[in-house]
């Protein structure tokens, strides 16, 4: 595990959990957001261990100015846990190609860019750690999330090939699926959420999962076996199910 970590969507949710998890067991931490009011309030718990750097993911430039100011004398955050993060319902009642731009905005590109600026220092530097927070909402096609479903599908394949393209290297890629998980992005939904989970909890998963090697950090287990079963089914009987299961 990265001796300093960068954790980008830093400032709520599972990534301000994972912050303070982190800086707690004596880790030094850099957490990114563009919220530079809510970052300071995250900082100020640990101000020892923890500091604020703001930033946009869809700003190629807010990103160059972060990596130049963690990376410029040749050395930074080895482990960076990249989990900035949309999310909008979207059904095919309220179907927006604006929404889904912007959410793939963040959620894909907004890890692309990143990764663009960063994976050059771990390649000179012979090493390097990235975690993509993804979803098993990306396993399956799902109602109300046509929009984010695709964004994190697209980035469950990101991390596949950056896996496979890195597998003799010193970098190591890992990519996250939860499932729902009780923060300020879920706290809009009007529909069940099985399985929900406090972000704590979350973190603690995670950080469990980043200790070791395994491509996919995947939970609850139960939830993510689920999705994974139906998604192997032929369509004639997956999108039935699908449909059942979400009241459709």
């Amino acid at each position: 595990m990265g001796q300093k970590i960068w954790i980008i969507g830093g400032s709520t949710g599972i990534g301000r959990e994972l912050a303070l998890q982190y800086a707690e067991d004596g880790k030094d931490v850099v957490i990114s957001a563009r919220s530079a009011d809510t970052l300071a309030e995250v900082a100020r718990l640990h101000p020892d261990r923890i500091t604020a750097v703001p930033i946009d993911v869809t700003d190629t430039a807010s990103i160059s100015a972060a990596v130049e100011s963690l990376y410029g004398e040749g050395a930074g955050p080895d482990l960076v846990i990249l989990g900035a993060g949309a999310y909008q319902p979207m059904s095919v009642d309220h179907f927006s190609s604006e929404k889904a731009a912007k959410i793939m905005e963040v959620n894909y590109l907004g890890v692309v860019r990143v990764i663009e600026q960063v994976l050059p220092h771990f390649k000179k530097a012979g090493a390097g750690h990235f975690v993509l927070i993804a979803s098993v909402a990306g396993y399956q096609g799902l109602p109300l999330a046509l929009a984010y479903g695709p964004s994190k599908a697209a980035l469950i394949n990101l991390s596949e090939a950056l896996r496979t393209e890195l597998a003799e290297s010193n970098i190591l890629i890992q990519v996250v699926n939860p499932g729902f998980v009780k923060t300020p992005l879920t706290a809009g939904n009007k529909f069940p959420m099985p399985f929900l989970m406090e972000a704590d909890d979350a973190a603690r998963r995670i950080r469990k999962g980043i200790d070791g090697t395994a491509f996919e950090i995947a939970f609850p287990r139960r939830f993510a076996l689920i999705l994974k079963f139906i998604r192997m089914l032929p369509y004639a009987l997956s999108i039935p199910l699908i449909r059942k299961g979400t009241n459709q």
